[in-house]
């Protein structure tokens, strides 16, 4: 037992976490490969080969005590509680107020109007169309509000839809996330108290009695570790495990209260840690980062390996066919398109009536309660993890291959100019954005330090204050407005960090970062090639070098070439310049280095970064050279007004680099 306990742990582990790694790859949805993997351990081995080789109600099945002192058949069922409780404090996590106030009418409408109907809509399906009884349906319906964020901003990034629908769809599934659990715990409860034979009034005075109790425990948590963090009485390395202990202990001591409340408290803990400002709030959202992708994953693998052959045939039904229909062209359409009309355009609305996919925390609840309602005397509850499985599987399926091009036929795909986003701020950085929307291109200017972002607030340019890898980035971040990144902060390895996290979302193709002295030294201990993204401009062109070159005066041209002007005299007039990069005439811009030479042509405009024009070689400009649309708001000056510009830019670049600002990552 004590063996096949450690390998089935293993297991469990590789195969979740592996089905992750594999969907970053592919850039696939996670939840499908998780089913994949957990299907195939257990029901398909099992059809295979008889037996499964993972079966996790076997393996964990020894006797424990539950919160209450009741002996529990299997240890299977507190893993999976403990592991939801951490999942629904991530939830609470990601639910700010402020930015759901900055959301929109559309967001406000789907979650105070729209839920309520999908969930009495949900209800009156999953009772006719699927025969669950009226409490099972009841309780099924409330956990399919949930559009989870993990499920949802994969498709926006890979169908690059952005403005109001992906923000409306993105904020409705970071809200709805908890939201669905909680009116789970709240029918299970009232359920609970009825099937005892309460007095209705009772019931509902009981029930919300033990929520305010459940989420006062949460709100005491969530403000006593935030005081605890703000006073220091924790170091840094104890944080994340002094979290975990606590979302662990807020569970168990509201579970001591009452059945499932500890549901509530914990949701209710992560929403106070959201909202309350403290300086390690980062080291929170990283230990959520990490944890709950483990625990989301783990739990995926044994909800699907612990289904039977036999559940999975009765999934291929008439009754499930028919509730997965009325879901689709019937509840959402109804609950969120109808819903945003007048909030959102009728072609939004229509968009976002189809766009639902249901994730991992959907199928987790409903294997939870799963159990729980199968004791409480109602035995179609055992469908509830093949249905939750069904809708997630279609849903996310259906969805990824049709969010694409039904946007793009409806016209809200961004297909206007191409995008960039520059991370790390400096005066070098900011001219180079500045040229390159004169150019025609979109930039968004990224960094972490808000001081940093100065010249980039004083240019008007449009800009990001945040770490762009983090889980947070995944959210605020606009994935829709950029197909290239360009990593120019002072640390290299960070550049190279940055590359490898958006280089297989964008293709390594587009991912770029300045040049680095170890490489151009061939230095054996250089960043490997592979772990880092392409060189942008030309060789022993570093951090250093620019910088020094922008105190030097240095500016970026922008030039349109000619039948008269062609790339060729262009390198032959500023041999010093740099070319950064090329807009093309079919509008795609393209970054240049060591590995990829400007093509050129007539109508071409060709970003370069060299010395400051003077005035003789200004007279003495070609008739050529005087046929080509060079423009250089900073650089094509004569007499006193370029020294007059000279000595405005040395004062604007001491004014950006200050010993306070520290590297410009």
């Amino acid at each position: 037992m004590h063996d096949n306990l450690i390998l089935a742990v293993a297991i469990i582990g590789v195969l979740g976490i592996g089905a992750q790694w594999l969907a970053w790859r592919l850039q696939a949805p996670a939840i499908v490969l998780m089913s994949v993997a957990g299907l195939f351990v257990g029901p398909f081995w099992a059809w295979i080969f008889g037996e499964p080789l993972l079966n996790p109600s076997q393996v964990f099945a020894s006797g424990g005590e539950g919160a209450h002192g009741e002996k529990t058949s299997s240890l299977l069922g507190p893993i999976v509680s403990l592991a939801v409780a951490v999942i629904l404090f991530e939830g609470g996590l990601n639910l700010r107020f402020h930015e759901l106030r900055e959301a929109g009418r559309a967001v406000m409408r789907l979650v105070f109007i729209g839920t309520p109907i999908a969930w009495g809509l949900g209800t009156l399906a999953a009772h006719y169309a699927a025969g669950l009884s009226w409490p099972v349906a009841i309780l099924f319906a409330g956990i399919l509000v949930v559009t989870g964020p993990t499920v949802i901003m994969p498709l926006l990034r890979q169908s690059k839809l952005g403005g109001k629908v992906g923000s409306t769809l993105k904020w409705e599934g970071i809200v709805n996330d908890p939201v669905g659990a909680l009116l789970a715990v709240i029918v299970y409860e009232a359920l609970r108290v009825l099937s005892a034979g309460e007095n209705p009034l009772y019931a509902a005075g009981w029930i919300f009695f033990t929520a305010v109790i459940a989420g006062a425990l949460g709100v005491a948590f969530g403000y006593g570790l935030v005081h605890a963090f703000r006073r220091g009485w924790t170091p840094e390395y104890l944080k994340a495990p002094i979290l975990l202990s606590a979302v662990i202990a807020c569970y168990s001591f509201a579970e001591l209260i009452e059945h499932e409340t500890g549901l509530v408290a914990v949701t209710v803990f992560g929403m106070a840690m959201a909202n309350a400002k403290f300086a390690s709030l980062q080291e929170v959202r990283r230990f959520k980062e990490n944890i709950a992708v483990l625990l989301i994953s783990g739990v995926f693998v044994i909800l699907t390996a612990n289904l039977k052959p036999e559940d999975i045939a009765s999934a291929f039904n008439f009754p499930t066919f028919a509730f997965l229909f009325c879901m689709l062209f019937i509840v959402r359409p109804i609950s969120a398109g109808l819903t945003t009309l007048g909030a959102l355009e009728p072609k939004e609305s229509a968009l976002i009536g189809w766009i639902a996919p249901r994730g991992i925390v959907a199928v987790a609840i409903s294997g939870f309660f799963a159990e729980r309602m199968v004791a409480a005397g109602y035995p179609d509850a055992e469908r509830l993890t093949t249905l939750a499985f069904a809708m997630a599987i279609t849903t996310v399926v259906l969805h990824g291959f049709t969010i694409k091009p039904i946007a793009s036929w409806l016209g809200l795909i961004r297909t206007k100019r191409p995008g960039t986003l520059i991370v790390g701020s400096t005066p070098w950085s900011v001219g180079f954005a500045k040229c390159l929307g004169e150019a025609g291109a979109d930039v968004i200017l990224a960094d972490s330090n808000y001081g940093r972002l100065r010249g980039a607030r004083q240019a008007n340019l449009d800009r990001y204050y945040g770490e762009v890898i983090s889980e947070e980035a995944e959210l605020q971040l606009d994935h829709s407005k950029f197909d290239s990144v360009v990593a120019v902060s002072a640390i290299d390895p960070y550049n190279a960090l940055v590359c490898s996290h958006f280089g297989p979302e964008l293709g390594r193709n587009h991912a770029f970062q300045l040049a680095t002295q170890d490489i151009e030294d061939d230095n054996p201990r250089a960043i490997n090639l592979s772990a880092r993204g392409q060189i942008l401009g030309g060789k022993g062109r570093t951090y250093d070098a620019l910088i020094r070159d922008t105190y030097r005066g240095w500016t970026f041209t922008k030039t349109t070439l000619t039948e008269g002007f062609t790339l060729e005299n262009l390198k032959a007039r500023r041999p010093e310049a740099d070319l950064l990069a090329e807009l093309r005439t079919d509008g795609s811009l393209v970054f240049l280095g060591p590995d990829r030479s400007a093509k050129g042509g007539a109508g071409v405009t060709i970003i370069s970064f060299g010395p400051e024009r003077t005035v003789e070689e200004t007279e003495k400009k070609s008739e050529p050279e005087e046929q080509s649309k060079e423009s250089d708001g900073d650089a094509v000056l004569d007499g006193s007004k370029a020294q007059s510009k000279k000595r405005s830019l040395l004062g604007k670049v001491k004014n950006q680099i200050s010993p306070n600002d520290g590297p410009a990552v």
